[in-house]
């Protein structure tokens, strides 16, 4: 058996960072991970220019109660005329500063009349000014390679003129789920069956890290079903999770027909509950992990050990989201001998932000799952209880690319 750490990272290791790119336009880049480094195309603003409505006058111009005839008004877009001397121009926000100007007064603190403006405070140099390139000065980088990009990414791009940008490719994944005992969701079921919740679920906790599914298929307990499955999804994916079948039983037919199909298997127990049972292989340069058939462990698997591998095949530049420790409220303490990740939700008591374990935290309680918002993993023969500062696994972290 591994310890979790060691099976984490091994599997964060095991499949190969991207070595193409494409280029995607502005549109279809949410959730896609930037390939090359992109730098900013012009300054910005690529002008000095008014971050308010008001009037541009030349500092030296001012006394208390003097009115300085307005020069001319300029709207956002237009260009203004150079500054006279003794005179100033009116400004609306975004609005060009003109030459010679060197501040600019609020209109909020001015008062205009048909002989001028005047000021009703005194002004401060330099004052509500947008200065060229303050933003982003020409040449600078502007979002590094392996950056997750999202809509704050795509408007800055499009501010610098960019109509699209080179991506890493999509990770296709094939899903393979297993067992004699399964049935599809809406079709007629023997009371020795139960319905297959691990297909769809895989399927949407990996369309959420913005991967491609290639296929969700299903075999029975029989190992040219799961050769014939395997040769598929080996065929058109670049990394495939099956379901079930990696213990040891008669019927756990996984890990002989990954061997028959020239895989190595790297890893075959963790110590981490849920989720003991994990195989890994690697088939015709293609990583196969095995999941453990209970979906509840299925599911913990995939957050804190399958997702740093899909980041590293994605060219993410952050294959381990940023965990923290935060106290446990627990009505007994934990004190199991593999690492421990409890079912938890984060949310303020009347001591501050704590981790909040479901009330039944066994690995059939399926509906501890949509109630949880992460993972608190609480360490081995711990005796960690009530107060106790443990890792907080945040879905909204993990469970993104």
């Amino acid at each position: 058996m591994l310890d979790f750490q060691e099976a984490q990272r091994r599997l964060s290791e095991a499949g190969p960072a991207p070595s193409r790119h494409e280029q995607r336009p502005l549109a279809e880049l949410a959730g896609r991970i930037l390939a090359q480094d992109l730098v900013a195309r012009q300054d910005a603003p690529p002008a000095d220019n008014s971050a308010m409505d008001g009037y541009a006058l030349r500092l030296q111009d001012y006394a208390p109660g003097r009115i300085l005839p307005v020069q001319e008004r300029c709207y956002a877009g237009h260009q203004p005329a150079p500054l006279q001397p003794g005179q100033a121009t009116r400004l609306f926000t975004g609005s060009l500063i003109p030459e010679g100007a060197d501040t600019v007064m609020m209109q909020e603190y001015c008062r205009e009349t048909d002989a001028g403006v005047e000021f009703l405070e005194a002004p401060v140099a330099g004052s509500h000014i947008r200065r060229q390139g303050e933003d982003s000065a020409i040449g600078s980088v502007l979002i590094e390679a392996g950056t997750v990009l999202n809509a704050a990414h795509i408007g800055l791009l499009a501010s610098q003129g960019y109509t699209d940008a080179a991506v890493f490719p999509r990770v296709r994944i094939g899903i393979l789920t297993t067992g004699d005992e399964l049935v599809p969701p809406g079709q007629p079921r023997q009371p020795s069956q139960i319905y297959n919740s691990n297909g769809a679920m895989l399927a949407a906790l990996a369309a959420g890290m913005n991967a491609e599914i290639s296929h969700v298929l299903h075999a029975i307990d029989r190992e040219d079903a799961l050769t014939d499955a395997f040769r598929t999804l080996l065929r058109d994916s670049d990394l495939v999770l099956s379901v079930g079948g990696v213990s040891v039983g008669e019927r756990d037919l996984v890990k002989p027909t990954l061997e028959k199909l020239g895989g190595s298997l790297d890893l075959w127990k963790v110590k981490m509950k849920p989720g003991k049972p994990v195989a890994l292989a690697n088939v015709d340069g293609k990583p196969v992990i095995g999941l453990p058939g209970n979906p509840v462990s299925a599911f913990a698997v995939f957050t804190v050990l399958v997702t740093p591998l899909l980041r590293r095949m994605q060219g993410n530049a952050t294959l381990f989201p940023v965990t923290g420790l935060y106290p446990l409220r627990a009505d007994q303490p934990y004190n199991d001998s593999r690492e421990e990740f409890l079912r938890v939700q984060y949310r303020p008591d009347e001591s501050g932000p704590a981790l909040h374990p479901y009330a039944h935290q066994g690995s059939g309680m399926l509906r501890a799952l949509p109630w949880a918002s992460g993972l608190a993993q609480i360490p081995p023969a711990s005796g960690t209880g009530d107060g106790a500062y443990v890792r907080y696994y945040d879905f909204a972290h993990w469970l993104r690319p």
